[in-house]
């Protein structure tokens, strides 16, 4: 099943269409990642025990369940903006309310109103990008997509080097950035919204028997990623760092993302998505393997850190991408939503793994979850890679873009080793 093209007017046209959104995002993820790593420094300094820790990241994601669901139906009713301005609005009262209280259980509730929050957010993103580019240039739109929110998310954690986790100022800081990223998406006059069609309507069941790769994919990239996001702060300010190392060390996750997501995704534009994955992979497993060598605090361990989180996180735009390859332009609304409910199903249970390779194995569990987890990601890639026969190369050498030429070399050797069991079983 191939997906019809949605037209554009070219780069300029797009670049209007997107802007206030962008720009609308990167407000929202600078106040989030503010907003996260403050919220983990003070759950350690109020000395929670991880699976209380674990638990409120949990919750975070779990608020992903729900917020998807609720944000589809709303887009239906509403459209994007209105949708998008109402979440921003009632994330910016959650972070507030989360730096004027001290418990746990206060806590868990408001971080599940933010995950809501921010899945909506997602969903309405996704949706808006989706319906306006068409397969050949999807990759790339959401490679920008995935760097501004890395970029910006990072660039919050950063900023947390003069706030004092345990007062309400760095939370409100957070909550009124969040406050204002509702004007650019409000007031920009060239966005170009798409419609949502009333019948769109995508099963998850539907959505398996379309293009197992992806959703499976998502599912566990979200289980990476939450033991990462989830868990990472509290394993900084374990291993001894300071609040301003603490936010570094989460943000280099970040900005690796940023650096990393544009040739990564836009190889997978070139060459079968399933092998950009896979060695996309095994550059993270790579790179958590030498964190266990070294003290968190050397310089080493950001590089380190910096690459994990590059090769880790344009795994979601690969996931995402390969799924609406094969998505009818009617369900992309649809089928976003079921993404983020994947991703958030996973997520949600990746602080409680970290968790435990943290409890069982020290605060060096932190690397091993990670190994494990990106590990059960490349198995997934690999198994579907031989299950579903498509040409994983489809371009010679010189027609292919620079950052494909350094999985070219990989994807051949996939494919002829599909080729030799092709003919074995014949």
């Amino acid at each position: 099943m191939e997906v019809s093209p949605v037209p554009n007017d070219g780069r300029s046209s797009l670049y209007l269409a997107t802007w206030g959104l962008f720009l609308s995002l990167a407000m929202v993820l600078l106040g989030g990642g503010m907003f996260s790593t403050l919220l983990g420094v003070r759950s350690e300094l109020v000395g929670l025990p991880t699976a209380v820790s674990g638990t409120i990241s949990a919750a975070y994601y779990a608020g992903f369940l729900v917020g998807s669901r609720i944000a589809l139906r709303a887009l239906r009713q509403v459209g994007h903006i209105r949708v998008y301005a109402a979440l921003a609005a009632v994330l910016s009262a959650a972070i507030t309310l989360i730096g004027l209280t001290n418990t746990p259980i206060a806590w868990i509730i408001l971080r599940l109103l933010t995950g809501l929050c921010f899945a909506g957010i997602y969903v309405v993103a996704e949706s808006w990008l989706n319906g306006l580019v068409n397969n050949e240039a999807r990759g790339r739109l959401l490679a920008v997509y995935a760097v501004i929110v890395a970029a910006a998310f990072g660039v919050g954690q950063l900023s947390v080097f003069s706030l004092n986790a345990r007062t309400v100022t760095g939370f409100a800081i957070a909550a009124v950035i969040t406050s204002l990223a509702v004007v650019p998406v409000s007031m920009s006059e060239q966005a170009a919204v798409p419609e949502v069609e009333e019948h769109e309507h995508l099963s998850m069941r539907d959505l398996a028997r379309i293009v197992p790769t992806g959703m499976g994919t998502i599912l566990l990239v979200g289980l990476a990623h939450g033991a990462l996001l989830g868990m990472g702060a509290v394993y900084a300010t374990r291993a001894g760092l300071s609040v301003g190392r603490v936010g570094v060390f989460v943000a280099a996750m970040q900005l690796g993302g940023m650096v990393f997501t544009w040739p990564v995704s836009a190889a997978s534009d070139d060459i079968d998505r399933r092998v950009v994955g896979v060695v996309a992979c095994l550059g993270a497993i790579a790179g958590s393997a030498l964190l266990l060598l070294g003290p968190a605090k050397s310089p080493m361990a950001i590089l380190l850190v910096f690459i994990v989180g590059g090769m880790s996180y344009p795994l979601y735009s690969i996931g995402g991408a390969y799924t609406n390859d094969w998505i009818e332009p009617e369900h992309l609304t649809a089928a976003a939503s079921q993404l983020v409910t994947l991703y958030g199903i996973g997520a949600m249970a990746g602080p409680f793994v970290a968790s435990v390779f943290m409890d069982t194995m020290g605060v060096r569990g932190f690397y091993w979850a990670a190994i494990v987890l990106h590990a059960l990601i490349a198995l997934f890639l690999v198994y579907r890679i031989r299950a579903w026969h498509a040409p994983l190369t489809t371009r010679p050498w010189n027609e292919v873009s620079v950052p494909a030429r350094a999985f070219f070399i990989p994807a051949n050797i996939v494919s002829m080793g599909v080729s030799r069991r092709r003919r074995s079983r014949g």
